[in-house]
């Protein structure tokens, strides 16, 4: 468990005492007493953090809460996790149960009949049970079916709102960590999935939809004081609020048609618990780096060995990107020709992202016009499945870009066929290609007679049997590119090595001037289930003048902040990458 500056703050004012050695949280000045707990245990983490809230953004005192409260009338006893007490008439205002974050929906359904039977026994006035982010409460003498379930703990003993979460108001919504946000986004995906048993895939895109009416719903604007649509009212219907997100829905699509046009393929039930999952989180306010790991790592669950492309880690498109802070201006058209998920552009978005913060205040029109612009207008990419394509837009929007440029077309065919989808998509148009290609498959020539396009796929003036994806994809970011401009490529080593490849390397050496070779290490993307060595490689397009003999810089990356088991470990590539620019400014001194 990571301890926060939050935790910090409450250990200073004596509310709780952590000993990581004893693996102890000790929560003080409670209603009996102080009271230590195992910090290890998941239902203690999320008991943790609630207390925290309670006595920060809910403001009840310490000495009117109580834990472990045992249960009359019970055999054997048992105890309930949390107890708020009314202050001024000393009975139980509000009994909670607390779950572990990652628990079913099975399991969170047993937890809400144990918390519903807690506060009878304690005859409080509210009650109800946590999940981390997925709660669920009820009011003395009311139903305990879903339709009567409410979502906010009363400020301080007032009446648990309408409207949970509100722009601007103490109960808004708040970022999560990368943790946080998987398990939700996994425990959405199982509803889906185990509801209605279908497929895994097509579950995934029901989660996508519902990701989408988010991040709509968030970005929409609205005045201070004003309540989000995507939540669920007090004691409000599932139809009801079914009805509200397919509105909210049918709004969104016509923002962006290409990315969804089916409806959505849920019932109300099954929707309403899905928006009980998301409606705490805020993915606007969560950190792009955090959206980017937990997205990445949620999409791979899925479709892991799909696709013979695969993913590049988003530290790893972080470090080719920073490569360029001094460089990458607002006005520069970027390309990823094989974008899978997007992390090139999006890290490029960021970087744009971060030099506007710089250059401007944050939330001004300026600020906004400069990295939107750049979004809108020059960022592009290119992906061969539908599929794929759809989860890179799903990512752009995640990060608020809305006015994507990715299509979805084979990025090797006639360039021409491009335009017809985008009349952006030029030769030698764009000042910056980032790309992480797919690796050994075989393209044709009695398949795709777009071969004729490429001088690598031709042996003199006749066409190969057929040749490998990532060395056609050197040549179609050649034709990209404009004369002098950069790119960096993700290639497997054996294209580097191989000594029956010694006429793909002269090639290479004819039309671009080496810049930069990096290896990575054997499981760089083993995470990832892709074995394949590879290595990365800045080049710069030769124009007129070719230089003949100049340095290259090269280096090996042993670690690279995650290993194969998804481990953090000591990260190489940000000293490599001040190495390469001190090589850049004077190379005789390599």
């Amino acid at each position: 468990m990571e301890f926060t500056n939050t935790h910090k703050i409450w250990i200073e004012k004596g509310y709780i005492e952590i000993d990581k050695e004893k693996d102890r949280v000790i929560y003080k000045n409670l209603k009996g007493w102080d009271k230590k707990h195992r910090l290890s245990d998941p239902e203690e983490q999320v008991r943790l953090e609630w207390f925290i809230d309670l006595v920060t953004k809910y403001q009840y005192e310490p000495k009117d809460i109580d834990l472990e409260v045992e249960m009359p009338k019970r055999v054997p006893n048992q105890f309930a996790d949390l107890v708020i007490y009314n202050e001024w008439v000393d009975s139980k205002y509000f009994v909670i149960e607390f779950k572990k974050a990652n628990i079913t929906d099975n399991e969170f359904e047993q937890a809400v009949k144990q918390g519903i039977w807690n506060g009878r026994i304690l005859k409080s006035k509210y009650y109800g049970t946590i999940s981390w982010e997925t709660v669920r409460f009820f009011e003395e003498w009311k139903d305990d079916s879903l339709d009567d379930a409410f979502y906010s703990i009363p400020i301080k003993y007032w009446k648990p709102e309408e409207w949970t979460f509100i722009k601007g108001w103490i109960v808004d919504l708040e970022p999560v960590t990368s943790e946080s946000l998987e398990t939700v986004l996994g425990k959405a995906h199982q509803t889906i999935w185990d509801w209605w048993r279908r497929d895994k895939s097509r579950a995934f895109w029901e989660v996508a939809k519902i990701i989408f009416i988010k991040m709509w719903d968030e970005n929409k604007a609205r005045k201070v004081w004003v309540a989000y649509e995507f939540q669920r009212k007090r004691n409000e219907s599932v139809e009801k609020l079914a009805l509200r997100i397919h509105a909210i829905y049918d709004e969104a699509k016509q923002r962006d048609k290409h990315v969804f046009a089916e409806n959505i393929k849920l019932d109300d039930k099954e929707l309403t618990v899905v928006v009980e999952h998301l409606q705490r989180l805020s993915l606007t306010k969560t950190d792009l780096d955090v959206k980017g790991e937990a997205f990445q790592k949620f999409l791979w669950s899925f479709f892991k060995g799909d696709f013979w492309s695969y993913f590049t880690p988003s530290f790893v498109s972080k470090f080719c990107i920073d490569i360029f802070w001094e460089d990458i201006q607002n006005y520069d058209k970027v390309l990823d020709p094989a974008c899978w998920s997007g992390w090139f552009l999006l890290k490029t978005l960021d970087l744009i992202r971060s030099k506007a913060d710089e250059y401007y205040e944050k939330n001004s029109s300026e600020h906004y016009k400069y990295w939107h612009d750049f979004a809108v207008n020059n960022l592009f990419g290119i992906e061969i499945s539908e599929d794929t394509a759809r989860i890179a837009k799903m990512n752009m929007i995640l990060n608020e870009d809305w006015h994507t440029n990715v299509i979805w077309h084979d990025a090797l065919d006639k360039i021409e066929k491009m335009q017809t989808l985008n009349l952006w998509f030029k030769k030698e148009w764009f000042d910056y290609i980032f790309t992480n290609p797919p690796f050994w498959a075989d393209i044709k020539s009695i398949l795709k007679d777009y071969l004729w396009d490429y001088e690598l796929a031709k042996k003199g003036n006749k066409l190969k049997a057929s040749q490998k994806t990532e060395i056609l994809f050197i040549e179609r970011c050649w034709q990209f590119l404009k004369s002098e401009w950069k790119m960096v490529i993700v290639l497997p080593d054996w294209v580097l090595t191989n000594s029956s490849l010694k006429d793909i390397r002269e090639w290479i050496l004819e039309h671009f001037k080496i810049l930069w070779v990096i290896s990575l290490p054997q499981d760089a993307f083993r995470y990832y289930w892709a074995w394949v060595k590879s290595s990365i490689l800045i080049m710069q397009k030769w124009w007129i003048t070719k230089e003949c003999d100049y340095k290259i810089f090269m280096a090996t990356a042993e670690k690279i902040w995650i290993n194969a088991t998804w481990r953090k470990c000591e990260n190489e590539l940000p000293n490599i990458a001040n190495q390469f620019r001190e090589f850049l400014k004077n190379p005789t001194n390599f």
